[in-house]
């Protein structure tokens, strides 16, 4: 099986990146490193493992599958439970974009992974958009789960904010829950909308009403 290092260094070659192998080796490590940090519960390296999972299995769906790739490694690379609002995928995307333009990757592949990491906040994308929604379906895949596994996920995501009271923890969490509820599709693309979309809307709905 390929290494999580390996997979890293092919990915953000093929999105362009003209730095020496040593450099995106220790670029890779740093961002394992970051995604083992201790305040992570769920967002962590078992969650990216997962998203880059979904992406390799249908990057035929995306026209620049490695950028994809690459905006998965950096979406969540800056992460803190107590950020306000969408600070964690903003500074993601400010990291990502200088990242990758010193890891020599041209400036226009360096904006566009970025803007795809700023597409987390609120997993919206525009028309004629498939990396974008392919990015935000394999980010909400876990929503779709079953149901242990899904229990699972909302206990580590409680443990991220164990700092915040029970009351504010459940009103701030029934906004995501509603805001995914009120989304047109929770799945972009037609393969994952027919595969995902009921069971992630049951999972919600169940949570939300629980």
């Amino acid at each position: 099986m390929t290494s999580l290092g390996e997979q890293w260094r092919a990915a953000v070659r093929g999105a362009g990146a003209t730095a020496a192998d040593d450099d995106l080796d220790a670029a890779g490590a740093y961002l394992l490193s970051r995604w083992a940090e201790p305040q992570r519960q769920y967002h962590d390296v078992t969650h990216l493992s997962a998203v880059l999972e979904v992406i390799d299995r249908h990057a035929a769906l995306a026209p620049h599958p490695d950028r994809v790739r690459v905006a998965a490694w950096l979406h969540d690379a800056i992460y803190d439970p107590e950020a306000l609002g969408d600070a964690n995928e903003r500074d993601s995307a400010e990291f990502a974009e200088g990242l990758l333009t010193t890891l020599g990757a041209p400036a226009e592949v360096a904006a566009e992974v970025a803007r795809l990491v700023g597409l987390t906040a609120g997993h919206a994308t525009g028309e004629d958009d498939a990396d974008g929604e392919l990015l935000c379906d394999a980010d909400l895949a876990i929503l779709a789960a079953d149901e242990d596994r899904y229990a699972a996920y909302t206990a580590a995501i409680r443990r991220e904010y164990a700092h915040v009271p029970d009351d504010a923890f459940r009103d701030g969490r029934a906004q995501v829950l509603k805001a995914l509820l009120e989304l047109p599709s929770i799945y972009r693309h037609q393969p994952l909308r027919d595969a995902w979309e009921a069971k992630a809307r049951a999972n919600l709905e169940r949570e939300l009403n629980g």
